[in-house]
């Protein structure tokens, strides 16, 4: 079901809390997030852990007993164990020479198990962007009891359409994730850049600000997302927009003629896109356009207007009573 500006409707499964800045949204939470975290086809980026020195190997073991530890990670609290797709490291807590914390073991996958010496250790766990880091103790005598860490973490699965139901091509589309704070500059932190479209994006709970890009013009949509713990959310965004094809013609449906310079300009006479060739195609975002043709020396031109969804062809004819000179000036021109 779609999700419009002021109103919220809910899903078979769950509800949504999505704020649309501007157009619509449609999403939909699937409740068991371990069958669909594990099938993203990209691997994601770890936190910025890496630059952490390990120590050399048997250098913390020398003369002492080690103890077994197992390492459990939750997506919520009383969640099940996330079973795949973890990252852990563990730490010293003792800075090494150059004030970094050095890095005693790694270890990938689902639960993990380590054999440390006793003592306090600080443990990460990342699981795609999201994570939790937690100091743990080891004890001297007796068993370790299993660490559990609660990564208060779900996923996102982003999309989007032309109109009311037309699909974009994957290839077309990019969103960007942003937090949804606002800094004094009135920017934002960036999150995650250039996501495409329907796979699965591992964040901490929270509110996030998506940017949607449909072609490289102005097709540009934004929305607020909910990412909730231990949940996949996925949202598909609707783009008030359309892919168009611009010709220079002799005749109505006649042949592209070929080395043709074009200008986009919109009903405020802002230059929007530029390109040469017979027959360029862009997105635009829906609205009223002007399209400029030079060719031979001489500038043709033509109003024409963009309906969300439609994907067309826009043809100028060539038609020398409404032909000028090239050194007209085109924001002159009606």
């Amino acid at each position: 079901m779609r999700i419009t500006a002021g109103l919220l409707r809910t899903f078979s499964s769950a509800l949504v809390v999505i704020a649309i800045l501007i157009p619509p949204v449609f999403a939909q939470e699937k409740a068991d997030p371990f069958q669909s975290f594990p099938s993203i086809s990209s691997p994601q980026k770890m936190p910025k852990l890496n630059s952490f020195n390990p120590v050399m190997p048997g250098e913390a073991t020398k003369g002492a007993t080690l103890k077994d530890i197992k390492l459990e990670a939750l997506l919520k609290e009383k969640g099940d164990p996330v079973q795949q797709g973890l990252t852990w490291r563990v730490f010293s807590p003792i800075p090494g020479s150059d004030g970094k914390l050095p890095l005693l073991a790694t270890s990938e996958g689902g639960t993990a198990a380590f054999q440390l010496v006793p003592g306090e250790y600080f443990v990460n766990v990342a699981f795609g962007r999201a994570g939790a880091t937690r100091k743990i103790r080891v004890p001297e005598n007796g068993p370790a009891e299993t660490q559990i860490l609660v990564l208060d973490a779900g996923g996102i699965m982003l999309n989007a359409v032309s109109g009311s139901d037309v699909r974009i091509p994957p290839n077309e589309l990019s969103f960007s994730i942003f937090s949804s704070d606002v800094k004094e500059d009135g920017e934002r932190a960036l999150v995650v850049a250039d996501v495409k479209p329907d796979n699965v994006i591992r964040l901490n709970t929270g509110t996030y600000h998506v940017v949607s890009n449909y072609g490289s013009v102005n097709a540009v949509i934004r929305a607020d997302i909910q990412v909730e713990a231990g949940k996949l959310t996925e949202a598909t965004i609707q783009h008030r927009a359309a892919k168009l094809t611009l010709k220079l013609v002799s005749e109505p449906g006649g042949e592209a003629i070929a080395d043709t310079a074009w200008s986009i300009l919109t009903s405020s006479g802002d230059v929007v896109s530029e390109s040469v060739g017979a027959f360029p195609t862009l997105v635009l975002a829906e609205g009223g356009y002007t399209a400029i043709a030079r060719n031979d020396e001489k500038i043709y031109q033509r109003d024409f207007t963009v309906q969300a969804g439609i994907n067309t062809d826009v043809e100028v004819l060539l038609n020398e009573k409404s032909a000028q000179p090239a050194a007209a000036n085109i924001d002159a021109q009606d």
